[in-house]
């Protein structure tokens, strides 16, 4: 089909929509591009090393050339068509940077580094569950508390109130919010060993 397109059989390279439709022939840029369109990939690609890449570069080159007037006074098509391809692949590579010092950064303002080798500070999947588990484990063991003791130890332990501030909170003396938490954590000692 691209010797088709390049050899003007298909017109500007877009399907008609009916017989009786007539297409203007392409413009000198769009003619010059159409044949040398496998140049300019491998031209491309020689350069960013990616056949993939310089096919979106001709692809937007393409694009380039569409937009433009069909009678735009080229002088040399294809000199102008081997600029804009380098000038388009300039473009890229200076989006690449970017990109990667964008890229760079983040990692820097979010990862830490040791040796300047990242380190994770997410537990391994297998860890996280078992947090979790012990995590409910100890939520339910608390639940199972004395209500008085249990608040206790929330209030304490679990939401750092000092001693005084839950003794008060609680309405009870600092003394029996001591015995309170030493009680219950004896009891989810004994609970979690067994």
């Amino acid at each position: 089909m691209r010797r088709e397109i390049a050899a003007g059989k298909w017109g500007n390279g877009l399907a008609s929509s009916g017989p009786s439709e007539r297409r203007a022939a392409p413009g000198p840029l769009l003619a010059a591009f159409l044949e040398k369109r496998e140049n300019l990939v491998l031209f491309l690609a020689a350069r960013v090393r990616s056949m993939a890449t310089a096919e979106d570069l001709v692809q937007d080159l393409y694009l380039k050339i569409a937009a433009m007037p069909a009678d735009a006074a080229v002088q040399a098509p294809t000199a102008l068509l081997y600029r804009m391809a380098s000038n388009l692949l300039v473009d890229h590579v200076r989006s690449d940077q970017r990109a990667s010092r964008r890229n760079a950064q983040w990692r820097m303002d979010t990862r830490v580094t040791l040796g300047g080798v990242d380190v994770v500070s997410e537990p391994a999947a297998d860890e996280a569950l078992m947090e979790k588990d012990r995590a409910r484990l100890l939520a339910q063991a608390v639940a199972d508390l004395p209500p008085q003791m249990g608040r206790a130890f929330r209030l304490h332990k679990l939401e750092g109130r000092s001693q005084a501030q839950t003794a008060e909170l609680m309405g009870i003396s600092q003394k029996m919010v001591e015995q309170h938490i030493a009680v219950a954590m004896r009891r989810l000692a004994e609970r979690f060993r067994s």
